[in-house]
């Protein structure tokens, strides 16, 4: 049975009075090293990446200890050296620590030449320390975001596995693009000197699971993916990149409601699980990114989500319009002027309905609509009924013909985090309105010609969940290797 020979930093400050008095391997990275002049006792702040607070390891050179066991640590500490440390743990005559080890024997696993390392001792810009993706994790920052990912994977399969839902893997490869949820990444493989398309037909990285989800709840009833995506939009936003993450569940026998209910669940879930199990990242990413974070995640746990159909979105966003309150900027007025008439109001790019000056009808909001709406409301909004010409074939209609049963889910400082929709059911629907956009996907249409079902799913975007963790919102910095256009490194 395996055995850790090492001793995790998390586990031992959390439970530290267990310690006390015992001998124990702590293993890491150093954080900091500095000596004291008079004596020279040497502190080692030691970080194994399991939590934000480090352990303070004490070497003191006049102890009965002999120095040759310490491997020379004197010459060779710096920032980021690897080192095995074996002492006593004992408690803390310092102020904002319980515990530190008072060291006996010590080895180093991994040297480093301080001159070149690129992660110095002080703060850099996240900018900046994405040039060395390989490294990065090694700061405060990125191992912190990190653990935030590693605790919201497992909040997700938490809540799908409590709610009996099946994890299926989708295929990354596929023969379908889910029909304009963006462009994709072709797959131009040969075989043969002939060259033949490896696969007999085109083929390209899958942009999202949800078709292929679909077929397997119906057999399963309720499923869920939860894998990479890839789109090849040239995007340089903060909100987009080309391979990201999906959770993309699928669920039989349900109505709009339950598919709005469940997505407010599952989302309150994770936040609640972070609350639980990620103070200290929590705390620290509220104290150095957004002091307001901590205030807005548990808001969102205890208030319910704003609701409003798509229509009284529009009309909320032209009222404040006609009141004076925001203005659409005109293209057609010269800049200085414009920028007289809109003088305290709050300003959107566009698009502009040049007759009246009001967002136009049936436009499928932008993201500074989406955050104006949850500044507005101070929170998240649920938009729903969505005109049925903006959004995708597969979508139920509603009873007036005009709408479908769609909901984006929106969140603060960031826009759309979950969209989703009832799938249409009825095969003669359904096969007329994909014959109308010659959209040929005869399995697709299979699952409505043999034992339909009710069904609905979501899409959520993980990168973004961790952005509306953390407080960071450049999505570059919320993965591990962000690839976006001519960027693609390792």
């Amino acid at each position: 049975m395996f055995k850790r020979k090492n001793i995790v930093l998390k586990g031992l400050l959390s439970n530290y009075k267990e310690f006390l008095n015992k001998e124990v391997n702590v293993c890491g990275w150093i954080d900091t090293f500095r000596t004291q002049q008079k004596n020279g006792i040497a502190f080692i702040s030691l970080n194994d990446g399991s939590c934000i607070t480090s352990l303070q390891v004490i070497i003191n050179p006049e102890s009965e200890d002999d120095l040759n066991n310490f491997d020379n640590i004197y010459q060779r500490a710096t920032k980021g050296v690897c080192i095995n440390a074996f002492g006593k743990i004992i408690e803390s005559p310092a102020n904002g620590q319980d515990i530190e080890l008072v060291c006996k024997s010590l080895k180093i696993y991994g040297d480093v030449d301080g001159s070149i390392y690129p992660i110095p001792k002080n703060k850099l810009k996240l900018e900046h320390i994405r040039q060395f993706p390989h490294l990065r994790v090694r700061t405060k920052t990125l191992a912190a975001i990190s653990r935030i990912r590693n605790a919201c994977s497992n909040a997700t399969h938490e809540f799908f596995q409590s709610h009996d839902f099946k994890y299926v893997h989708t295929p990354i490869l596929t023969g379908n693009d889910c029909e304009g949820a963006g462009e994709t990444f072709n797959i131009s493989n040969t075989l043969g000197s002939d060259k033949e398309l490896f696969f007999g037909k085109p083929t390209n990285l899958t942009v999202s699971g949800q078709l292929h989800g679909e077929t397997y709840a119906c057999g399963l009833s309720n499923i869920y993916t939860f894998g990479p995506t890839f789109r090849a939009e040239d995007s340089h936003t903060t909100r987009h990149l080309a391979e990201f993450w999906m959770i993309e569940p699928e669920m039989c026998f349900i109505d709009f409601k339950d598919l709005i209910d469940i997505s407010e669940d599952y989302l309150k879930h994770c936040i609640n699980y972070c609350l639980q199990n990620n103070k200290e990242e929590l705390d620290f990413f509220n104290k150095h990114y957004d002091s307001s974070l901590l205030e807005s995640l548990i808001s969102i746990v205890n208030k319910p989500f704003s609701r409003m159909k798509y229509s009284e979105v529009i009309q909320y966003i032209n009222n404040d319009i006609s009141e004076g309150k925001a203005i659409i900027r005109n293209p057609n007025i010269e800049n200085k002027k414009f920028k007289k008439i809109a003088k305290g109001k709050h300003i959107f790019e566009g698009p502009i309905d040049t007759e009246n000056g009001l967002l136009p009808l049936n436009y499928d909001l932008d993201s500074e609509h989406e955050k104006y709406m949850t500044s507005k409301l101070n929170g998240v909004v649920v938009i729903t009924d969505f005109p049925k010409d903006i959004k995708s074939f597969y979508m139920k209609v509603n009873e007036d013909n005009c709408s479908v049963q769609a909901m984006d889910i929106l969140v603060p400082n960031i826009g759309e985090l979950i969209g989703g929709s009832m799938r249409e059911e009825n095969f003669d629907i359904l096969d007329k309105k994909m014959k109308d956009k010659g959209i040929e996907i005869p399995w697709y249409l299979d699952l409505r010609k043999f034992g339909s079902a009710p069904h609905g799913g979501f899409g959520l975007g993980f990168e973004r969940l961790i952005m509306l963790m953390t407080g960071i919102y450049n999505i570059r910095d919320i993965i591990p290797y962000p690839r976006y256009p001519k960027h693609c490194s390792m």
